[in-house]
């Protein structure tokens, strides 16, 4: 199983996987987040570093920030070519038609914050030292670069939302609440022995499919 996860700069991805995770084997989970590439990475197949992190049979592995990166940071910020950007999407599609054709199962998640809650929280990572490592120089462009952000992720969301592989996203203002209601997203997507539904019963009112109809009316 591949979860992936993306969302604006302190959207909530570290503490949402770590909730995920905590109770999990780590021998059969992991999580990746990968950094900048390398210069020989550069000039490889955009997917080859992604698709090294891969899970096994019997694996789950959640991805904090993907190769849906060149959809948005990337192109936000200038760091991929048109050509690049352009391709991306053509690919992505043959990618993960692929993997579930391989079996694997491809939950994404996309986490939605205001940009009041986006700015409390850039802040409090300046001023909370147990929060300062996740201090990055792309996170003085977040709130200069809302707008842009924006029609990326609404391109990069209507765009690769496959029957196979759908995007869902998670008003992610409350993280608390955010992740109960992921969680429960995520078991009622699966089967497995001893599932109990009524456990699984709770509409959070979070989480929706991505349509236009739900951008436009729904995310920040």
């Amino acid at each position: 199983m591949l979860i992936i996860f993306e969302g604006r700069d302190a959207a909530g991805k570290d503490g949402t996987i770590k909730t995920i995770t905590r109770h999990l084997s780590p021998r059969e989970t992991k999580i990746v987040a990968l950094g900048k590439p390398s210069e020989k990475q550069e000039h490889e197949w955009y997917f080859k570093r992604y698709a090294t992190h891969l899970p096994a049979a019997g694996e789950i592995v959640l991805f904090n920030r993907s190769y849906y990166n060149r959809a948005g940071v990337e192109k936000v910020m200038g760091f991929c070519t048109g050509k690049e950007y352009k391709s991306f999407f053509k690919e992505v599609a043959l990618f993960e038609k692929l993997l579930v054709e391989e079996s694997f199962i491809i939950l994404k998640y996309y986490l939605d914050i205001s940009r009041k809650e986006q700015k409390r929280r850039l802040d409090d990572r300046k001023e909370n030292p147990l929060k300062q490592w996740k201090i990055s120089p792309i996170d003085k462009e977040a709130q200069t670069h809302w707008k842009e952000y924006s029609e990326a992720r609404n391109k990069m969301l209507i765009s690769t939302s496959y029957k196979y592989a759908p995007w869902f996203v998670v008003n992610a203002d409350k993280k608390k609440l955010a992740h109960e209601a992921i969680i429960t997203h995520l078991l009622r997507r699966l089967e497995y022995h001893g599932k109990d539904k009524k456990l699984l019963s709770r509409n959070y009112g979070l989480i929706y499919p991505v349509t236009a109809r739900n951008i436009k009316e729904k995310m920040f």
